[in-house]
């Protein structure tokens, strides 16, 4: 009995850590192509292959680390417990994908001010 709440705590968390992911990347990598043109001055062509490469990333770290946090134990095998243990997966994925989301915007606003900084130093010469 308890093996099958656990399955059934598993085919809960992990459609939800996976559409979670593949929501917070689209929205993420689909608004960041602009940050990317700027970055690369227009060039579109590395622009957009770096904008693939770090969500190939974004979902690789993301859907390992929902993975690597799976486990789930039952101690009194009952459907609160089942419940109480699916909120903070759900919740703490939620918040590590947030956390990464800020992480990947700093990234590109950094390197937006970089470009900027690099452009206004070519234009100086």
């Amino acid at each position: 009995m308890e093996t099958s709440k656990i399955l059934l705590g598993y085919a809960i968390y992990l459609p939800i850590a996976i559409l979670l992911t593949f929501y917070v990347s689209r929205t993420l990598f689909k608004n960041s192509k602009i940050y990317m043109l700027d970055i690369f001055k227009g060039r579109q062509e590395i622009a957009f292959a770096t904008n693939n490469l770090f969500e190939t990333g974004f979902y690789l770290l993301n859907v390992g680390f929902a993975l690597m946090i799976l486990e789930i134990n039952l101690y009194n095998n009952s459907n609160r417990e089942l419940v109480e243990a699916l909120s903070y997966k759900i919740g703490g994925f939620s918040i590590y994908l947030g956390v990464m989301l800020f992480l990947n915007l700093y990234f590109f606003f950094r390197g937006k001010r970089k470009a900027r900084e690099t452009g206004a130093l070519h234009s100086g010469n």
